[in-house]
């Protein structure tokens, strides 16, 4: 009883850190009466941006610092309590991890080690004919497990799936869209039961204009389910649909998961612009680019400001997004021009370009109502 009373406490969003949560403060921001554009955005905001940005990468290690004491003190009176019961005890399910608690990072959903285990089973399950053919030999089981590890552990946080959502607005529907989308998904994204995180909306300012972007969380599959089984068995959905598709011209949607070294970034209002770099790779390369971006991340953050980098696993497929923020497009320039000067960047656009097939770049701004803006 004492645990599901804890639980339920910490399951509650928690304001005013840099901890990704349910809502945001964005929810209950008044909506403007025209849809904010580039026009909006000032020339000489670079020194506000890099205020604010400095101010939410030490939010972000103040709150990792604290997660790893709260993990740490978890342990630690797990470990004395299971000392103090019997053998029999030990078949309880598995403590979910304080970050699941909390919704670290992500939505707050914890899983049992039984659902874990059966998980791992299913993954790594090799039956029949062909399979013991092809993997028979030692070398063969070896490379099997090797890929095995590198898509499942190596690519993505496996945990987590997003969706990427572009409507298609027609023109002189924009303002209306704005209104009605901006009243309708933080309703969603702020109801613990439909288990979905709002990670942003932007609109196209420069590339497919009047395209708006919308990238959503889920935890895993079930979840992406679970969520979408909510929101449409909801009483104003289908009014809102309706309305929705008299705005819109086309909607599409691919299902990502997120880059393990490139955590989804949390809620933040740094503002300025957004760039949406997608790259359509090879087929076949997904796990090299993985490889030297790992790498050349490292690099671009010593310059730029990431938001988050996706790979599409249903839609387009071989399809990468990168989400990057800056406060200006001056500011943009000059700071992939000093990537230039970082050690190891160089090396890494060396060794992708021969990668991609296709590349597009949009430049986005913030939906008031969007987490990250």
């Amino acid at each position: 009883m004492a645990a599901t009373m804890l639980r339920s406490r910490l399951f509650r969003p928690l304001p005013s850190t840099p901890i990704r949560a349910f809502t945001s403060s964005t929810i209950c921001r008044e909506l403007p009466s025209r849809s904010p554009g580039l026009g909006d955005i000032t020339p000489d905001g670079a020194a506000a941006f890099d205020s604010k940005q400095k101010e939410f990468r030490e939010g972000l290690r103040a709150a990792k610092r604290q997660k790893e004491q709260a993990e740490s003190q978890l342990r630690k009176d797990s470990h004395s309590h299971h000392d103090s019961l019997d053998a029999e005890s030990t078949t309880a399910p598995d403590t979910p991890p304080l970050s699941n608690l909390l919704g670290l990072g992500s939505l707050s959903i914890n899983e049992t080690g039984a659902q874990r285990q059966a998980e791992q089973d299913t993954t790594t399950k090799k039956s029949g004919r062909i399979s013991n053919l092809i993997y028979g030999t030692p070398e063969g089981r070896q490379l099997d497990q090797e890929m095995e590890r590198s898509f499942s552990q190596l690519l993505a946080r496996g945990k987590y799936v997003h969706s990427i959502v572009l409507h298609d607005v027609k023109p002189d529907k924009v303002d209306e869209y704005v209104k009605t989308v901006g009243e309708w998904y933080p309703k969603v994204a702020s109801n613990p039961d439909n288990k979905v995180n709002l990670v942003g909306s932007w609109r196209t300012e420069i590339g497919d204009c009047d395209t708006f972007v919308h990238i959503w969380e889920y935890q895993r599959y079930l979840g992406y389910h679970q969520s979408l089984h909510n929101i449409q068995h909801h009483p104003e959905f289908s009014d809102f649909d309706h309305h929705l598709k008299s705005l819109i011209n086309s909607k599409k949607v691919s299902i990502m998961q997120e880059f393990s070294f490139w955590p989804t970034t949390p809620p933040r209002e740094l503002g300025g612009v957004f760039e949406l770099r997608s790259y359509t790779l090879h087929p076949g390369n997904l796990l090299e680019w993985e490889t030297h971006w790992r790498k050349g991340l490292k690099a671009r953050k010593e310059v730029m400001e990431g938001v988050g980098a996706w790979f599409v696993q249903i839609g387009d497929l071989n399809t990468v997004h990168h989400l990057w923020q800056f406060a200006n497009l001056e500011e943009r320039r000059l700071r992939r021009e000093q990537s230039w000067g970082v050690e190891g960047w160089a090396d890494t656009v060396h060794k992708t370009v021969p990668l991609i097939q296709t590349m597009e770049s949009k430049i986005m701004v913030p939906m008031p109502w969007s987490p990250v803006r």
